[in-house]
């Protein structure tokens, strides 16, 4: 089952490489209508469950225990990782028609949308199946708490939901990386090498961004893929908020409460994540410490050299 769903998620990546390199239209359609039909058929499957059960049954008639805080507080990790598609929207601010004024407007847009559909999942499962036939169905809870208005179809429902929206997501995470990696490198903040290929800078950075996705997916399973991301992305958003708050807050017109809150809120979740980790799968933690640290050494050095050829050409 394992070399299965390896296979399949090369078969994403390139299918996503193939989609992005067919043109920012090609990517645009092809979002929009991945979009439509996972967001409809959650939704479908949510109201299903819910008015089939209504609000009062499984989980939520169920008394609360076992509570840990420290493993509430990790899961939140995880929670800031779903959330984390309104980057792509900011990484693509080139590709979006008056970026200045549209882009605040579709990150609002965009979190409304997740947040409803977020909060009708959760609603619909917990009202419809006990802890324990949430635990054994798993990825198809959903599909088991529809089954009741919907009968076995479903489940083939939530496959096809599912597909679309692992395609979706991979489709729209490395048309934004690759972008954004293009940026850098026109600014001349990150190395770049032709290697041999023809084409534009986009293109070579399309490529680039496939093959480590591609060796990321043959690396590790998706648990791991998953936890690395959020080690990745809050130390990320730590650093882009500190430096934000020492360099630009007043060009920006950022508010310094603002910025140290969220750097406040982010260390609290990554403390909870890599302590649940640290006793859950500890080498993960040690995987992404030793990444963090590779990136961190080969930019610094990037730019230290850089900025030693710039003074010896001037």
């Amino acid at each position: 089952m394992g070399c299965c769903s390896r296979r399949w998620r090369w078969a994403w990546i390139v299918f996503a490489y193939l989609v992005n390199e067919a043109g920012n239209r090609s990517v645009s359609t092809a979002s929009l209508i991945m979009s439509a039909i996972k967001i409809g058929g959650i939704a479908i499957f949510a109201v299903a469950a819910i008015w089939a059960s209504g609000f009062s049954g499984g989980a939520f008639a169920e008394p609360a225990t076992g509570f840990q805080g420290m493993g509430f507080v990790a899961s939140v990790a995880f929670s800031i990782l779903a959330f984390k598609g309104f980057t792509t929207i900011t990484n693509s601010g080139g590709e979006i028609v008056d970026a200045h004024r549209n882009v605040g407007r579709t990150i609002m847009i965009a979190i409304g949308i997740c947040v409803v559909t977020y909060l009708l999942v959760p609603v619909a499962v917990g009202s419809s199946l006990s802890i324990e036939r949430i635990i054994e169905a798993r990825d198809y809870s959903l599909a088991a708490a529809a089954e009741p208005a919907l009968g076995p179809a479903g489940f083939w429902f939530t496959v096809v939901i599912a597909v679309t929206a692992t395609a979706s997501g991979v489709v729209a995470s490395v048309f934004a990386v690759s972008r954004m990696l293009t940026m850098l490198t026109e600014m001349k903040l990150i190395p770049h090498r032709h290697f041999g290929m023809k084409g534009s800078l986009r293109s070579h950075l399309l490529v680039y961004t496939v093959v480590m996705a591609g060796a990321l997916a043959v690396l590790f399973d998706l648990t791991r893929i998953a936890a690395l991301g959020v080690f990745f992305y809050l130390v990320m958003d730590m650093l882009v908020h500190w430096g934000v708050f020492r360099h630009l807050r007043r060009e920006v017109g950022a508010r310094a409460t603002v910025l140290l809150a969220a750097m406040m809120a982010d260390a609290v979740v990554l403390a909870a994540f890599s302590w649940v980790k640290l006793k859950n799968d500890p080498m993960v933690v040690l995987y992404a410490a030793i990444g963090i640290i590779l990136v961190f050494a080969g930019e610094h050095a990037f730019l230290r050299g850089r900025e030693r050829q710039d003074r010896a050409e001037s």
